[in-house]
């Protein structure tokens, strides 16, 4: 007879409680707690063995759940338990924290000094001046759109996208009250606006390919139902997003038991229907389409400023639509340009660690290409991704961004404690979810508060910053303000690092003196987002 391997020994140990247990049961009644204990156990190791989906289970009856209770927290046991400070896993402990302080408007001044390594490679400072300023307003503001119908002055740090349906309801109407005390816009995402985006702050109301709130029964676009909506009071500006950081050219489907008459409504789809998100737009094919796509929205709108949202890949196809901006004399007002490592509610892990260009890289590429073909002084720029901190603005700032836009800095503000239970619909904090029990024990009231406090304080610290480094306004950032540790140990300010064009350059057959835009800026193509004809024939020849 074979001996019972050691791995079924608590199994084997259940099933002695239980008869044990039993006949305890004769004597005393109190045994039926033991009953209740062991007969659970074995019932649960014997459905272990029988079961084909998890062989761990079937080697390991019941004892396999330990490592699945284990493997479950393991993400807040890091958090609590095993992370520094510092690790910033996405954000550190460090930066978390200094989002609570702030929120909540107590001291966020730190003691006995910095935890980081200053001398280990990719450490960044910014240069303090002999000679600070005194600045007695910190609403730093930008004008987008100074020649349309409707201007807009923009603050220095607003709410980026995030729909309903991501975010509880609560969690949006404080996001948006919060905005209305600050005087910051509120992006709604693409799932367009909702009863809770209603509460008096700023809207930048996105556009992404779904449509949705001006969405044809087909899916395409309406244009009258565009322009019910871009004329509200509300909406300040109109945002197409084109790709976003966290999963550039990834569509989606909203399966039809998620599609609630309240979704159905805001999103202005059949209720319990799925409802496609297609990977790319059907209003336009072309980078000199998408610029008419601009002007119809500008003028449905009633000459609110319109921008696009992208995150940057092939540099031809952004080259491209450059280019269908200078042919055809007009541009997005503004443009978003969201890093790589922008947050997502869900997306497949290859997206979120391995697709898109990170903000530096996209942020440098995108300002220089409009100031090499002089449309830098007609068109904003907003950043996006993993901003948190004042340094994080001014360094992004000094790359080439007008302003940032944070999603994860404010959801913090709101009590997210990064338990990344976003796409379970299992968010402790109330933030990420549509449990209604969850969602509803967010305290819109004081969460409001706490936007309009970290936005405030954030505005301070940048303020600050600012003085200590002599200058008046965010917009004189500029690379020299930024220093870097290198791998070999010396430090080089930015403006010595990055590749930059001078105004109009790429007009002018500058691009010969610049490797990436000597590659593909002659090469890209107005009418077309294609790979150029070098590029093509080298993927023909792969197929060969």
């Amino acid at each position: 007879m074979s001996v019972l391997p050691v791995r079924f020994t608590t199994y084997a140990l259940s099933i002695a409680g239980l008869i044990l247990s039993l006949i305890g049961l004769a004597f005393d009644g109190l045994w039926w707690i033991g009953v209740v204990i062991f007969a659970a156990l074995v019932v649960l190791g014997t459905h272990d063995l029988r079961q084909r989906r998890r062989t761990v289970s079937r080697n390991y009856p019941i004892l396999a759940h330990m490592r699945y209770l284990l493997e479950s927290i393991g993400p807040e046991f890091r958090q609590y338990f095993i992370e520094s400070d510092t690790d910033q896993v996405p954000f550190s402990r460090e930066q978390r924290s200094l989002v609570y302080r702030r929120a909540q408007n107590t001291v966020d001044k730190k003691p006995f000094g910095s935890l980081h390594n200053m001398n280990g490679p990719g450490y960044e400072w910014m240069s303090p001046s002999m000679a600070p300023t005194h600045i007695g307003d910190q609403d730093f503001r930008i004008v987008v759109g100074q020649n349309r119908a409707q201007p807009y002055s923009v603050s220095a740090v607003n709410i980026s996208a995030m729909s309903f349906g991501a975010l509880s309801p609560n969690a949006l109407s404080a996001l948006n009250e919060g905005a209305r005390m600050g005087g910051f816009y509120h992006t709604t995402g693409e799932g367009s606006i909702s009863p809770y985006h209603l509460r008096g702050g700023d809207l930048v109301w996105q556009l992404g390919s779904g449509y949705f709130g001006c969405r044809r029964d087909d899916g395409g676009f309406d244009p009258e139902k565009f322009r019910r909506n871009a004329q509200r009071e509300e909406v300040k500006m109109i945002e197409i997003k084109l790709s976003q950081g966290a999963k550039p050219g990834h569509g989606g489907i909203l399966p039809a038991a998620k599609v609630t008459a309240e979704i159905a409504s805001t999103r202005g789809v059949p209720e319990g229907q799925d409802v496609v998100s297609p990977s790319s737009h059907s209003a336009f094919s072309t980078p000199r389409e998408l610029i008419s796509f601009i002007q119809t929205l500008r003028e449905l709108s009633g000459g609110k400023p319109v921008g696009i949202k992208l995150a940057v890949g092939h540099p031809w196809e952004w080259f491209a639509m450059v280019k269908a901006m200078r042919e055809e004399n007009d541009h997005p007002d503004y443009i978003i340009v969201d890093g790589g490592q922008g947050g997502t509610g869900a997306a497949p892990l290859e997206f979120i660690n391995r697709l898109g260009m990170p903000l530096d890289d996209a942020l440098n590429l995108v300002h220089n290409t409009l100031v090499g073909a002089g449309l830098r002084e007609d068109i904003r720029i907003g950043a996006s991704g993993k901003i948190i901190s004042a340094f994080d603005i001014c360094r992004t700032m000094a790359l080439g961004a007008d302003w940032v836009n944070m999603a994860r800095g404010f959801m913090f503000s709101l009590g997210c404690i990064q338990a990344q239970s976003c796409h379970n619909d299992r968010c402790p904090s109330g933030v990420a979810t549509q449990d209604p029990l969850r969602g509803g024990r967010l305290d819109i009231d004081d969460k409001a508060i706490r936007v309009r406090n970290f936005h405030s304080n954030t505005l301070h610290a940048l303020r600050e910053l600012l003085e200590a480094a002599g200058l008046q306004h965010p917009g004189e950032l500029g690379p020299e303000h930024i220093i870097r540790r290198l791998d070999n140990g010396s430090a080089r300010p930015y403006i010595s690092l990055l590749d930059t064009l001078k105004p109009s350059e790429l007009l002018e057959g500058g691009a010969v003196d610049h490797p990436l835009y000597r590659e593909f800026w002659d090469v890209s193509d107005a009418d077309s987002f294609a790979a150029p004809e070098a590029i093509a024939r080298l993927r023909s020849s792969k197929l060969v």
